[in-house]
Parts: structure tokens; C-alpha cells; sequence
């Protein structure tokens, strides 16, 4: 039996205390990841049905309006700085269009207009940009209604207006892809929003041509026959009908609005690997390549787009789809664009399917390894609902890991760039409780999309790197900001002007003050 002297054991247990130190780390590490400052933080409110927002058809427009508000309330101080509106669920609108009816989720009856009226997006958009979030309006291209029973539709409806431009197909009418007026009418739909409203970007999702069902087929042979060139077969001539409607699309958004984002939330397996040596390390039974006809590492790579948000909808270790793999496959083909990573929030539940998504931190370890690829830029949610319900402490696990400070969404440097003018900030005055922040009107300030307060202790700024520092999110049209600081002592004051390409200013003039709580002057009573 070996002896050991006092100092020689002090060392080992040393050792010991240090190695169960970092065991332990590790073990609550995979929780914890620092708040990035340049984020986007989305999430997907979705209108088809009712899922998210109305809540039922048919509401009052002060009913919709006052959901409006307290979804994007709770949205904000759950972190979030992007909404992703459906606004075009099935060829019907979300908003005053000229060529598609008012949706049936709106209002209950399709074609008609809310009453009173008032026009949902621009109202959405107003409410997103009053808390200093994006607005992206989501599309729904291809699919034109979701049963085929066409007497429940609108008059107006482009089905009855068009009716050799559908194809139905497991219970679902779609547009027809290979017509060339189809695509040209869909970019028509997209180009009347991205001019008349003041959204931050277009955004469509997974469905091009839709996901196939066992024993179905697409009868789309006629239109193949018409419309085919070249010597390519039928699956190579519905990736070049995808690829002239997303190229058409961005062409058009682009003469419109140049700083305007347009991105895509794809299926989360481009290809598998046993179909091209390209493809990721994964067994999946549909791909965007061969079931879809989305080419979407092709649009990447010629630019047509500048972000896509796949959807990885799986967890760590998913035999078939690992997150991991894929999260490291679509990383390393983003061709100097934006990847955001769809996030399967509804999944958290306690008796989910797979024993991983009965607890939050499946999520949690999600955005961990996210941040560690500088390529991925952020995440979304699906969906608003899941958010909101909380589910096994979800957002609260978002908020207290990850989430804690104020993001930017980050700037794209191949869309338009420049830096904004800074604010001029020229007094802080004490009252009884609380500090005011003075800084001067300016068109340029006023014309951005938001200010951000930094706050330090002390009697200087330390530069504006660190997320925590920021205290408040404003409205770029505000000319004072009111402050309570949690103690008395000298704090630092500096403001910086976010544009709409989400380009952050230069820090403003450092303004500092000893903060004191003053008790009101008691007023003289004559005796």
C-alpha cells in the first residue's frame, strides 16, 4: 500500500477539485453560449388556418389588432427581432391586393375585407417597426387552395378566373409550374407587396412543387409536352421551371428595392449522399433536389438569393437526418450568403416521439452549436404559437441562455451598404427618479430604422461590442430617451443609429452623470 505525504495528497485532491470543476462546466456548458450581438432571431407566424394569428377567422378588426400587439409584445421580451408573416396562404391575401382575394382566415369569408376595415400588413409592419423588429412577408407561391372543392371559392379567385393553370393533386389544387404565365403571374403577386408595403424582405418557404404521396402522380405530362426544350427529361425540366421563377423573382425584388432581403426556408436535405457525392451524410426520404425540384444550392451560388433558412426539424444523433451533420453540411455551402436555421420549436413537447424533445435544452444545445459556425446567422421558429405556450420552459430557456440582450439582425455586405449617420447626443437631465437622454432631430437619423442606448457604469464608454450594455431598443423618430439606472453612481451614456440594411452607426458622443436618487422638495405650508 503506497504512502503519501500531506502535500502530495493536497496536490491530487487539488487536481481532483479542479477536474470535477471542468466536468461539471462541461456537463451545464452545452446550455450556456454568449449573446451574440449580430443575430436574427425569428419567427414564423403562420395564418393558414388560424394557427397562429387570428386566432379564429371572423374577429373584429379591434380583436386582430389588440392580438397583434400582444403577440409581438411577448415576441419582443422573448428575444425575438424578426417576424415572418404568412401573408398569401393559399392565392388569397393578407392584405389589399389587386389580383387575389381577401383570405378566408381573415375575415371568414373569403373576398371579403375586414370591417372595419383596416389593411392587416401595413398594420403588422407599423407594430414590428415600432418595436424595432423586421417584418418579412411570407409566400406561399404554388399552392392554390388547400382542398378541391372549388365552390367554396371566391369569384375573384385566380382557380376560377384561370381554371387551366391548376393541377389537383392529393386533395390540393396547385399552380402549374412548367406554364410560363403561371410563373410570370406569381411574380406579379410578389412584386405588388414588395412595392406597396414597406416589408424588410420576401420570404417563401419549402413547397415549389409539392411533396409526393405514394401512388399519386403529378399530371403535368400536357404541359411538359408543350413546353419542354432541349433533350432533358421531365425531372430536369421542373428544376429549370423552379429556377426561372426564383431568378424572375429576384430580378424583379431587386429593381424594386435593392436593400429588400429575399430568402427561402427550405426542406432540410438538399440531396442524401448515396444520390450525389455532394449531398449531406443523411438517409432522408424526401430531398429538395429530387422530390421538390428546388435546386436551392444553385441560387445560392449564383446569387439569385441572399439567405436560405433550411428547416432542420431533427434532433442530435437523428439516425436518418442528424442535426448535427447537417448543420455542418449546409455551414459549409452558403457561398458567402446568410444561412438562418429553421427550428422545430413545436416539438418540445412532454411526450413527444423521441425522448430529445421532452426537455427544451435539445433546442438549447442547437443554437450552441450554431454559434460556432460563423456562416450560420440565426435562427427561426416554428411556430408563434410554440413560442408563446412556453412548452417545458422553451422560451424561457431561449431567453435565459441565449437570449438575454438585445440583437441586431445582422447586415448582409453584398446587399447595398452604408454606415448611418450617428446621433447627435447633447445633454442628459437629472429628475426626481429618473435620467433623460437629449439628442437633436435629424432626416437621415429619422429615416433609419432604430436607436440603440448603451449604458455603462462609470465615467466612460467601453465601446459598443457588448450586447449587455445595450438597455433599449427605440424608434428612430425619438428625440429623448428616460432612464432608471438600478443604483446611485456615475453612469455613461452613448447612442448609435441602426439603418435598414441593419448597419450600425458610429457611438455618439459619450455623455456621463452621477445619478442620485433625489427625494421631492417638500413644499412650505404657511402657518
Amino acid at each position: 500500500m503506497a504512502l503519501f505525504c500531506p502535500s502530495a495528497m493536497k496536490r491530487l485532491l487539488n487536481i481532483g477539485l479542479i477536474t470535477l470543476g471542468l466536468l461539471s462546466y462541461y456537463s451545464n456548458s452545452s446550455l450556456y453560449a454568449q449573446d451574440s450581438k449580430n443575430e436574427l432571431r425569428g419567427v414564423w407566424v403562420t395564418t393558414l388556418l388560424n394557427i397562429d394569428w387570428p386566432s379564429q377567422s371572423a374577429r373584429s378588426t379591434i380583436q386582430q389588432k389588440q392580438e397583434v400587439a400582444e403577440l409581438l409584445d411577448l415576441h419582443q421580451s422573448q428575444g425575438i427581432n424578426a417576424i415572418f408573416l404568412q401573408v398569401r396562404p393559399a392565392a388569397d391575401a393578407f392584405y389589399k391586393s389587386s389580383l387575389e382575394p381577401w383570405s378566408l382566415w381573415l375575415t371568414g369569408i373569403q373576398g371579403e375585407e375586414p370591417k372595419p376595415y383596416y389593411d392587416p400588413l401595413k398594420f403588422w409592419i407599423e407594430e414590428c417597426h415600432k418595436r424595432g423588429m423586421e417584418l418579412h412577408a411570407w409566400f406561399n407561391p404554388f399552392r392554390a387552395a388547400v382542398n378541391d372543392d372549388v365552390s367554396l371559392l371566391h369569384s375573384s379567385h385566380i382557380i376560377k378566373r384561370q381554371p387551366d393553370w391548376f393541377i389537383n393533386y392529393a386533395g390540393r389544387i396547385y399552380f402549374d409550374p412548367g406554364q410560363p404565365q403561371v410563373r410570370h403571374y406569381l411574380v406579379k403577386v410578389i412584386a405588388e407587396v414588395a412595392s406597396n408595403y414597406k416589408v424588410d424582405g420576401i420570404h417563401f418557404d419549402d413547397y415549389f412543387y409539392p411533396y409526393k404521396v405514394n401512388g399519386e402522380a403529378f399530371n403535368d405530362k400536357v404541359t411538359f409536352e408543350k413546353y419542354r426544350t432541349g433533350t432533358g427529361g421531365l425531372e430536369s425540366w421542373r428544376r429549370q421551371n423552379i429556377d426561372d421563377f426564383i431568378q424572375k423573382a429576384s430580378d424583379t425584388l431587386r429593381k424594386i428595392d435593392g436593400n429588400l432581403r429575399f430568402g427561402v426556408s427550405p426542406f432540410g436535405v438538399w440531396r442524401n449522399l448515396d444520390q450525389d457525392p455532394q449531398g449531406s451524410a443523411t438517409h432522408a426520404g424526401h430531398t429538395n433536389y429530387d422530390d421538390l425540384y428546388a435546386d436551392v444550392v444553385k441560387w445560392m451560388k449564383e446569387g439569385w438569393i441572399d439567405y436560405l433558412a433550411p428547416q432542420l426539424y431533427w434532433h442530435i444523433g437523428y439516425e436518418l437526418a442528424d442535426y448535427q451533420t447537417l448543420l455542418d453540411w449546409w455551414a459549409k455551402h452558403s457561398y458567402g450568403r446568410h444561412i438562418y436555421i429553421g427550428q422545430s420549436a413545436y416539438k418540445v413537447q412532454k411526450d413527444a416521439d423521441f425522448t430529445q424533445w421532452r426537455k427544451a435544452s435539445e433546442l438549447s444545445e442547437h443554437l450552441r452549436l450554431n454559434r460556432q459556425y460563423p456562416q450560420v446567422q440565426g435562427n427561426i421558429y416554428f411556430s408563434s404559437n410554440s413560442l408563446r405556450a412556453n412548452t417545458l420552459g422553451l422560451s424561457d430557456t431561449l431567453k435565459r441562455y441565449h437570449y438575454g440582450h438585445h440583437a441586431i439582425v445582422p447586415p448582409m455586405d453584398y446587399k447595398p451598404t452604408s454606415r448611418p449617420q450617428t446621433p447627435d447626443v447633447y445633454r442628459i437631465s437629472h429628475g426626481h427618479k429618473e435620467l433623460t437622454i437629449y439628442w437633436a432631430a435629424n432626416k437621415e437619423v429619422e429615416d433609419s430604422r432604430y436607436l440603440l442606448i448603451y449604458r455603462f457604469n462609470g465615467s466612460s464608454s467601453m465601446g459598443t461590442t457588448d450586447p449587455s450594455k445595450i438597455i433599449a431598443r427605440i424608434p428612430a423618430g425619438e428625440t429623448n430617451f428616460k432612464d432608471t439606472p438600478p443604483k446611485k453612481g456615475y453612469y455613461t451614456y452613448v447612442i448609435t443609429t441602426v439603418s435598414k440594411s441593419n448597419h450600425e452607426s458610429r457611438s455618439s458622443l459619450a455623455l456621463t452623470i452621477n445619478y442620485r436618487k433625489r427625494q421631492p422638495r417638500k413644499k412650505r405650508v404657511k402657518i
